[in-house]
């Protein structure tokens, strides 16, 4: 990254369209310049059902920024869901130029170039390269090679190709809300440097995104990115859930799921009444049990956390995974869903404690998180969004690739 780079970070999630402006600072720091959202409802369970609602609503976000900054955005980057991405570990070995000189930022950034040559599915297309493991020729495991005394090294690098219409989704989405897509990148990807503490970046884990309508699964193995996924399932079902067995408003299940929200029937300490005042049978003010609430959280959280487990076995990856880390504003106000997670999944669980969690609101979480995550690629020369001045004046080169082989010239 470059100081002054500014990059523009969209999340289309289930309820609401979620943008955010950074400026890399004089301390290669990200700086929030600007942070918006607007409501839609245009995905649902993780499927695009309407383009036109969702370009209009992001390009509201963006009007939005623009009124607040000052500045023309032409291009933003942009989450997709676990769902649409498929993983593929490559590695190469590179033999350097000089190797009197040292290896090169050149030797590197053709090497990242080189290891994403591998036969792409039909349906597939590439949408990013995540530099791994870089081995010298002794053997020694470095993160920066530039300048270390080597005739070869090996790299490992994540690729990571994408369902092909749902890219052209996006792209249609953004060509019509005047935007080019700067790149793609899979939510718990982005998510990782924010969520996970300085020793979980180092451990095999599973980040659990639940959100509204739909939970993403992460799994890292060390700085690894193995797997990703999404099962259609959030917190909206279980307010859903609450309001149809208890045959009232969605506006009283969710302040009820608020008010009482527990996974598990066991930790009640009083089992008080609660009135209900949109009961829509002939009893209108009919009363329950809190424990008779918390019964219908239980039973869809344990479901949640149930289709988890059987994907991560299916997978034949959860043997290797050591801690999960619970995060999403679908689940992280219900209180023991940790403790749930745990009895279902028989491996820890624990809510996000990323010392960097706390540093945005939740609702925006996300697009900040992508907002880093490509501030911090490295070997980049930049990683700019397309930003104008309102007066037309230049204010950054447009980069000559919206997709740019990600990243890479």
């Amino acid at each position: 990254m470059a100081i002054g780079d500014i990059i523009v970070g969209v999340d289309i999630g289930t309820t609401k369209i979620a943008t955010v402006v950074g400026e890399v600072n004089n301390f290669e720091q990200i700086e929030t310049i600007s942070s918006t959202s607007y409501k839609c409802s245009g995905l649902k369970k993780g499927k695009i059902i309407n383009e036109e609602e969702i370009s209009l609503s992001l390009a509201k976000t963006i009007k939005d920024v623009e009124d607040e900054t000052n500045l023309k955005i032409n291009s933003a980057y942009v989450t997709i869901l676990g769902k649409y991405v498929t993983i593929v570990q490559n590695s190469i070995t590179k033999e350097v130029r000089d190797k009197y000189s040292g290896i090169s930022m050149r030797d590197v950034q053709n090497a990242i170039m080189q290891v994403k040559d591998i036969e792409i599915p039909e349906r597939k297309t590439l949408v990013d390269i995540v530099p791994d493991k870089i081995v010298l020729d002794n053997g020694t495991t470095v993160r920066d090679p530039v300048g270390a005394l080597s005739s070869s090294f090996t790299i490992s690098a994540q690729i990571i190709l994408a369902d092909k219409d749902y890219v052209r989704q996006i792209n249609s989405i953004f060509k019509k809300a005047g935007l080019e897509v700067d790149g793609i990148v899979p939510i718990t990807l982005a998510e990782r440097n924010l969520v996970l503490d300085k020793n979980e970046l180092n451990d095999n884990v599973a980040i659990i995104d639940i959100g509204a309508e739909n939970t993403d699964i992460g799994v890292f193995e060390g700085s690894s990115f193995v797997y990703t996924n999404s099962i259609p399932l959030g917190g909206e079902n279980i307010t859903n859930d609450i309001a149809l067995v208890l045959n009232i408003a969605q506006e009283e299940a969710d302040k009820l799921k608020r008010q009482y929200g527990l996974a598990l029937k066991s930790y009640i300490d009083n089992d008080n009444d609660i009135i209900l005042n949109t009961c829509k049978n002939e009893n209108k003010n009919k009363i329950i049990k809190s424990s008779e609430l918390i019964e219908i959280i239980e039973a869809r959280i344990e479901e949640i956390f149930l289709i988890i487990n059987k994907d991560l076995t299916n997978q034949g990856i959860k043997p290797r995974i050591n801690n999960v880390i619970l995060t999403g504003q679908g689940i992280v106000n219900i209180s023991k869903s940790d403790i749930a997670g745990k009895i279902s999944l028989n491996i820890p669980v624990k809510k996000s404690t990323g010392r960097l969690i706390g540093t945005t609101k939740p609702a925006y979480r996300t697009s900040y998180a992508l907002v880093r995550y490509i501030a911090s690629r490295p070997f980049t020369k930049t990683v700019s969004s397309s930003i104008d001045t309102k007066s037309n004046e230049s204010f950054f080169k447009n980069l000559l690739e919206r997709i740019k082989d990600f990243f890479y010239s």
